[in-house]
């Protein structure tokens, strides 16, 4: 059974064998980095034949009851069938997204900034939330989440926040999330209880790996050491651990405070660097760069917006580029985002087959 892509079983079961050789082999974890990539990438066509035997086998053996249950007239039977199904096409649906999955850098690990734009505290209280957010959404696919940089507003929320995402194909679902979000609800800052609007950026960019070539001249960085923010206490760092670097050709910018490591923050925001150029120059051969990027880093305000989540005068959530709307905000908000992200990639899927070649 070939569906192509991520379906080409005999292929991955290969490529399995061919890994499984590689973490066998001797001084195969003289290179942690390297041997982390081999492991995760074994993890991942581990769980993605599982699951295609697994449905494979279901179908099968739902086709014999039915079989059975038609040759003997038994009714029940077919209950009992046709009550598996919704479990199965569930299955079929994330191994139909996972499909869809097929540009290069989709499978990569995810860095994701949030920003807050219009609003006041309410922008800043807003980025918290959605942080909070996708922090959920990747505990529920089994993601780790690394908190990169972070910085508190001065009365509520996060005036930024940078955090990496891992897990297999994390930047193929989150660049569904890229752009402008905006809320709608009755303000906890506002004494009078007045209905405010909010706005906040998520950027998202696939980390890549350290073999990617990525031209970055040592002359054209500005870098700043600070203190490590946080919310007060024995979180404070006392020693100037966090990085802030500035590639001035760009005016492209990356903090990272995650470590007490000077060292190791100077590192993971390279990295970060790295990633963000190497999206600007792919996203500029498709002459795009300044829309996808800028529009995270400008114009965080009314009409932008890629989604809307109301809370009152009703309750709705609305994609406005697929028009996928869910009426359960709590929901949403506590990370069950696989819908919104399923109906965006179908629908840059169906674009791109329906474009002319």
């Amino acid at each position: 059974m070939r569906w192509g892509g991520i379906f080409d079983v005999d292929g991955l079961k290969r490529r399995l064998d061919h890994l499984d050789a590689m973490t066998s082999a001797e001084g195969f974890w003289d290179d942690p980095d390297r041997a982390q990539s081999v492991v995760q990438e074994r993890a991942g066509i581990e769980g993605t034949v599982g699951r295609h035997d697994r449905l494979a086998n279901e179908v099968t053996e739902l086709a014999e009851l039915l079989e059975m249950a038609a040759s003997e007239g038994d009714e029940d039977m077919v209950g009992e069938v046709a009550a598996q199904l919704p479990a199965l096409e569930d299955g079929v649906r994330g191994a139909e997204l996972d499909r869809m999955l097929d540009q290069p850098a989709d499978k990569s690990d995810a860095i994701l900034y949030i920003n807050p734009g219009a609003g006041g505290v309410d922008a800043q209280d807003w980025a918290e939330i959605l942080f909070r957010m996708y922090t959920r959404w990747a505990e529920r696919r089994g993601f780790k989440v690394e908190v990169l940089d972070e910085q508190p507003g001065d009365e509520a929320g996060l005036k930024d926040v940078s955090v990496a995402v891992r897990g297999l194909n994390a930047y193929g679902y989150l660049k569904a999330e890229n752009g402008v979000h905006r809320l709608i609800r009755i303000s906890p800052f506002d004494a009078n209880a007045r209905r405010h609007t909010a706005f906040a950026a998520v950027h998202v960019v696939p980390e890549i790996d350290d073999d990617v070539e990525v031209d970055i001249r040592k002359e054209d960085l500005e870098v700043d050491t600070m203190r490590a923010g946080g919310k007060g206490g024995q979180h404070v760092n006392k020693t100037e651990s966090a990085i802030r670097i500035k590639h001035m050709p760009s005016g492209i910018v990356v903090k990272c405070s995650a470590e007490r490591s000077q060292h190791k923050n100077r590192s993971t925001a390279m990295k970060m660097l790295r990633s963000l150029l190497y999206e600007r120059m792919l996203a500029e051969k498709a002459k795009q760069f300044s829309d996808a990027y800028e529009s995270g880093k400008s114009a965080i305000d009314f009409g932008s917006q890629i989604r809307t989540y109301t809370m009152q005068p009703y309750q709705l959530v609305k994609d406005e580029r697929t028009e996928h709307k869910v009426s359960n905000v709590e929901a949403v908000l506590d990370g069950a985002l696989d819908p919104f992200i399923e109906a965006y990639l179908l629908s840059i899927k169906k674009g791109s087959e329906e474009s002319p070649s």
